[in-house]
Formats: C-alpha cells, sequence, structure tokens
C-alpha cells in the first residue's frame, strides 16, 4: 500500500493523556492539602467558570464569567482535594470566599518556582452547541496561543491584571513556558 492509512482514534489517547495530567494536579494538592506548600513552590491555576461544577460567588462569577487564574501561595484556608476537584478559601480585596474547581475545568496550571506548566483542553457541549461548534473550540485552543484567543472572544489583556486573590503580587516577573499537548506531541 502507498499511501499513508490513517484510523480514527477511538481509544481518544488525547482525553487519556489529559486525564493522566490533571491526576499529577489532583496528586500536588492533595500532598498540599495535608502538608503545605514546600520550599518555594506555589500555583497558579486557571480554570473555566462557566464549567458545571464550578462554584463561585456570584460577584466572583459577575467578575470572571469566562475564565479565572488564582494563586495559591501565602494565604489560603482550607484546601479540600477529591476526585474530582478540589475547594479552597482564597480572599478577594479583603473578602474570603470558598471555591470549588472540578479538575477538568482547569484550563493550566503553572508551578512558576521550578517553571512547570500543564495547559489543558477544556470543552462543554451545552443543548445549543453542536459537535461542530465544540470542535471548532477545541481546534482553536490547541493551534492558538492565549493571546490570539482573547482577542478573537474580543477580550483586552491589561498587563497590570494580575491573577486573582490576596497572592496575586507574586505573579510579577514568573516567567516559564506553558506547553500544550499538541506542542507536546510535536516534538516526538
Amino acid at each position: 500500500m502507498d499511501e499513508e492509512q490513517v484510523s480514527e482514534d477511538l481509544i481518544r489517547y488525547d482525553v487519556l493523556t489529559q486525564d493522566a495530567l490533571r491526576s499529577v494536579i489532583r496528586k500536588v494538592l492533595d500532598e498540599v492539602a495535608v502538608a503545605g506548600l514546600p520550599g518555594d513552590h506555589h500555583f497558579f491555576i486557571t480554570f473555566d467558570t462557566g464549567f458545571p461544577g464550578v462554584r463561585l460567588s456570584k460577584r466572583m462569577r459577575e467578575r470572571y464569567p469566562e475564565s479565572m487564574t488564582i494563586v495559591i501561595q501565602h494565604t489560603y484556608w482550607d484546601l479540600k482535594v477529591n476526585d474530582g476537584g478540589f475547594e479552597v478559601d482564597l480572599t478577594f480585596n479583603d473578602i474570603r470566599e470558598r471555591l470549588a474547581i472540578p479538575f477538568a475545568a482547569i484550563q493550566a496550571f503553572f508551578d512558576p518556582s521550578v517553571k512547570f506548566g500543564l495547559q489543558f483542553d477544556v470543552a462543554i457541549e451545552t443543548a445549543d452547541d453542536g459537535q461542530a461548534a465544540v470542535e471548532a473550540r477545541e481546534q482553536e485552543r490547541r493551534e492558538a496561543p492565549v493571546e490570539i484567543q482573547q482577542k478573537r472572544r474580543g477580550e483586552k489583556r491589561d498587563e497590570s491584571e494580575e491573577p486573582a486573590g490576596e497572592e496575586a503580587g507574586d505573579a510579577s516577573g514568573a516567567s516559564g513556558e506553558v506547553v500544550s499537548l499538541d506542542a507536546f506531541r510535536k516534538k516526538k
């Protein structure tokens, strides 16, 4: 056969890989819930605020209607982790808030102390979304950097904007690269 035959991925290795990487986050947060943050480790976690199971106050949901980045570093309380997600108390403008975040809602995880990052595709199919629309959004996320995605959605990135939470001041100067799964796959 001269032509290379391409099979449909019925096993869904992409989904399995993302689930495995999310289990790394679960394991790390579980250890932090028991023993606290070791050394200089701290986490920036970006998640889809509209994802089913995300719990935020009304005021936080209004402020962050699409996604939100939190920082778990100095000031956080009552971190609880289960198989499906985690809950944590953080302060926002001196108001303590309880957040519940499913692991499947996480779009990015970054530990700047060791320049470790993960980026995920988060897709939700709602009743009025067709499968083609969901696939188009997933493709856009895989191919476009965050800045391009924000421009396409009409968002403007304010360079002075920091991640949410009292610890956000530590975000300045953080550097590192978050590698998407597709970019990782292309290296092989």
